[in-house]
């Protein structure tokens, strides 16, 4: 009976989900992929091709960059020549699990099918790539060493159906590896800030499984970006975006609506939350939150440990945790372990250069598009 007490207890203090993290062996380890090692070649190429872009001026690298994670370092992203981002790029590393873990995309959930929809949205939206994917098609059958490529993994002739399956292929490859939490090595601070991730920060509560996220949206009161609404690129993408996602009075928004694209509840209770982010790789991918708001790890653990930011429907569980700052830094120390080797090598970069130029195909009358 005292154990069970003790147990009660627990629970009450920090948590059922704590307790179910702490029981688990505290390892949630991302499952193996099976990878196609030809496709996922054929794939790389594609990611780093700038002519899967409208103009022919940015690939799916330009703005997912591995030196930075597979992200751009950038409080706000770059988009397409002619306009600017309004949120922050997330990493690639690891994304390629949200589908079987039942994870959205985006910060706003907008897609939550699969990643060929994301492939194509990213590809054929304006403001990011610009492209129509009949022209895309036409270009990669004009090089011959995607037409060699294609054939050589089975695939027969390029077409754009096909690069929505390539491109995934590639990303099944930015899984992360060597990571000290996964390998049960981690620095004694790192291990005592696990404790406070788990407890008394209660960091568990929507930070949870292999990707260190729930898969739901949430408002943390995070301050807007006002570079947003100052920069009138940004600004003009902002009211684009929000006009075509159906979200009301889009021309005279000042903060970003977040989920509220998925369900438009009337009285907005949904406005300002944003899906839970993965929390592997942050020591490659800063600066945080969904608009780049905050620049550290030491930003972020004392932004929730003053309970989050102001507004008016903020999650009701964010209140302050009185972490003292040694905890604070234990818990940095935790989050830098959830990082692994950085995926720069030949595996993930592809490192030839690839010609912008396109050679009349002979007899082209004659040949079969």
């Amino acid at each position: 009976m005292r154990t069970l007490f003790l147990l009660f207890v627990v629970c009450v203090l920090v948590g059922i989900p704590s307790i179910l993290f702490a029981e688990s062996g505290a390892r949630q380890t991302l499952p193996t992929m099976k990878i196609n090692a030809a496709k996922a070649a054929l794939g790389k190429r594609l990611f780093f091709d700038e002519r899967l872009s409208g103009d022919g001026a940015l690939s799916c690298a330009s703005c997912h960059i591995p030196e930075k994670g597979f992200a751009d370092g950038k409080a706000l992203s770059d988009a397409y020549p002619g306009t600017k981002g309004f949120r922050n790029t997330p990493t690639l590393i690891n994304t390629v699990h949200k589908q079987s873990l039942g994870i959205p995309w985006f910060h706003d959930g907008r897609i939550g099918t699969n990643l060929n929809d994301v492939t194509r949205d990213q590809i054929t939206e304006t403001i990011w790539m610009n492209m129509d994917m009949r022209i895309m098609q036409e270009r990669i059958k004009q090089d011959p060493v995607y037409r060699k490529m294609f054939k050589d993994v089975g695939m027969g002739e390029p077409s754009n159906g096909k690069v929505r399956k390539l491109i995934p292929e590639y990303l099944k490859t930015l899984t992360s590896k060597n990571v000290p939490y996964d390998l049960g090595n981690m620095s004694a601070a790192a291990k005592k800030g696990e404790a406070v991730f788990i407890g008394k920060g209660g960091c568990v509560q929507c930070h949870e499984g292999p990707l260190f996220a729930d898969g739901k949206a949430y408002n943390l009161g995070v301050p807007e970006n006002k570079d947003i609404f100052r920069e009138p690129l940004r600004h003009i993408t902002f009211v684009a975006f929000n006009m075509f996602m159906v979200n009301e009075n889009f021309m005279n928004l000042r903060r970003d609506p977040g989920a509220h694209v998925v369900n438009h509840y009337s009285d907005g209770r949904d406005m300002g939350k944003f899906y839970t982010p993965t929390l592997r790789e942050l020591k490659q991918t800063a600066p945080y939150m969904h608009n780049g708001m905050l620049a550290t790890l030491k930003d972020v653990v004392a932004f929730y440990n003053k309970g989050g930011g102001n507004d008016s429907n903020k999650d009701s569980r964010l209140k302050p945790l009185s972490l003292s700052a040694q905890e604070q830094a234990n818990l940095v120390a935790f989050l830098k372990s959830l990082s692994g080797d950085p995926l720069t090598g030949p595996e993930h970069v592809y490192g030839e250069s690839i010609s912008q130029k396109y050679y009349p195909i002979p007899n082209w009358l004659t040949v079969k598009n």
